[in-house]
């Protein structure tokens, strides 16, 4: 088949892939050239009864709980028109911040609904790409041919909506996910038009074996790297330099815009205080940040050779020159036992409190072939089939997880135990959730709201009622 790129955008009912769900998914096919391919996707997910969705969210979007039940496929439906019609070979699927983003949510679908959670990204030519990180390295390095925003407070910012209104793009509904869709495809031909050779040479290296031959351990060279974790006052790119393997392929990196003169004789304690500090612990006036991040090579990152910054007034752009970023690399050269420490801590990373419910445990471990099997075997079982279906699974996270399936989407297989387990658990997560729900009720309830939104929070109070679970 011809390659071909499919860009999609989600509206969800949070931002926590783990507990919140897809409410909207709008997405568009084109050719390697950005001609569209075929009628678009638009379609409603059906929230279902165990989840409270964030009312901030839904204030953003207008997609209420029951629009998505009355016009919307089921979780199950929506995971095969995915998987059948949508992330088909060959496809590079793109969004805007989707890899930290969207992703996730389609990842966390595809568990839930027993589909492999990887494959629709990398197996049988299929591919994904981040235009959020290409707009952050155009902006940076190649500007010119584009409009850029500033945000209200006269700062730099990359917003899609904003972008969009600065080139004069169409952009009517934006948080609406079809309408952001086709922005992005505008602002993705604006980049290629006005920025050709970077295009091509980001939509390379979507490929981590090309991001491996750049961002190499075993022949340490700086390169250039635009993150969301960078220093917004110049375009949250600088040059960096990679010191050491990382953990899962991942790589550690040093941020060469700062001397590592102030950090190398920390103990690797002190260190690792610096790189797990919570967000509290950040905004301390004394806390000095240690420039160092783990580099994803599999997330697409928007990297490129030192060479660009020869050209155009690279160095300049970004506020940069080759004598601080070669002090600096001798300065890491000469203490191998930095690197060394760093490497221990980004290794030895703090767990997370492992989650006791199934939907949340897919970072957990990786299924065995004999569990994909019968996994695929519960994704193609009719409903009759599944009512007397118990495979013997080995994966401890997997009974859960069937249990919470059938309920869900056949809930006439549950036997009297089944539905009482299936309650309980439904009550608990409902009830963890419902403080912040009713707060966020009531702070709008308390507000004045236009017609259309005082709508919403009448349908908000109505779903609460209607899947709150009955009192003992």
């Amino acid at each position: 088949m011809a390659q071909t790129f499919f860009f999609y955008d989600l509206e969800t009912s949070g931002l926590n892939a783990r507990e919140d769900r897809i409410m909207q998914f709008a997405g568009r096919r084109t050719s390697m050239d950005l001609t569209p391919i075929g009628e678009p996707y638009n379609m409603l997910v059906a929230l279902s009864d165990d989840t409270l969705p964030n009312p901030d969210a839904l204030m953003v979007t207008g997609i209420t709980p029951q629009k998505t039940v009355d016009e919307g496929y089921s979780e199950v439906q929506f995971a095969r028109i995915l998987n059948d019609e949508i992330f088909t070979p060959d496809t590079i699927v793109v969004g805007f911040n989707n890899i930290r983003f969207d992703d996730e949510f389609i990842r966390h679908l595809l568990w839930r609904n027993f589909y492999d959670p990887y494959e629709w990204c990398w197996k049988d030519g299929r591919s994904r790409w981040d235009m959020l990180d290409v707009v952050r390295m155009t902006r940076a390095l190649r500007p010119e041919g584009i409009s850029w925003p500033l945000d209200d407070a006269g700062e730099p910012t990359n917003r899609l909506e904003l972008i969009t209104r600065e080139n004069g793009i169409a952009h009517k509904n934006a948080h609406d996910a079809m309408s952001d869709v086709d922005a992005l495809i505008d602002v993705t031909k604006l980049i290629r038009d006005k920025q050709p050779q970077l295009f091509e040479y980001l939509l390379k290296m979507r490929d981590k074996k090309e991001v491996v031959k750049l961002v190499n351990v075993d022949d340490k060279k700086p390169f250039v790297y635009s993150s969301g974790r960078y220093d917004k006052e110049f375009a949250k790119t600088t040059a960096a330099f990679p010191l050491a393997a990382g953990r899962n392929g991942n790589v550690v990196v040093y941020d060469l815009r700062y001397d590592p003169t102030p950090f190398i004789d920390l103990s690797e304690s002190e260190l690792a205080h610096k790189v797990y500090a919570s967000w509290q612990e950040r905004q301390a006036e004394d806390f000095v940040k240690l420039p160092a991040k783990e580099l994803q090579p599999n997330r697409c990152p928007a990297v490129a050779p030192l060479g660009v910054l020869a050209h155009g007034g690279g160095w300049a752009k970004i506020s940069l020159d080759a004598e601080t970023i070669a002090k600096h690399q001798k300065i890491l050269l000469a203490h191998p036992e930095f690197a060394e420490k760093l490497r221990t801590i980004f290794e030895n990373k703090p767990e997370f409190t492992r989650s006791p419910d199934p939907e949340a445990q897919l970072y957990d471990g990786f299924l065995n072939d004999r569990d994909r099997l019968r996994a695929e075997a519960v994704r193609n079982a009719s409903e009759r089939e599944l009512a007397d279906f118990h495979p013997n699974f080995a994966d401890e996270r997997l009974p859960g997880l069937l249990l919470h399936y059938k309920a869900r989407n056949f809930p006439k297989t549950l036997s009297s135990d089944e539905r009482e387990m299936w309650q309980t658990w439904r009550a608990a997560r409902i009830q963890a959730q419902l403080p912040k729900y009713m707060a966020a009720l009531q702070r709008f309830a308390a507000s004045a709201l236009d017609p259309g939104k005082e709508f919403i929070v009448q349908e908000l109070q109505l779903w609460a009622e209607s899947i709150l679970p009955e009192p003992d």
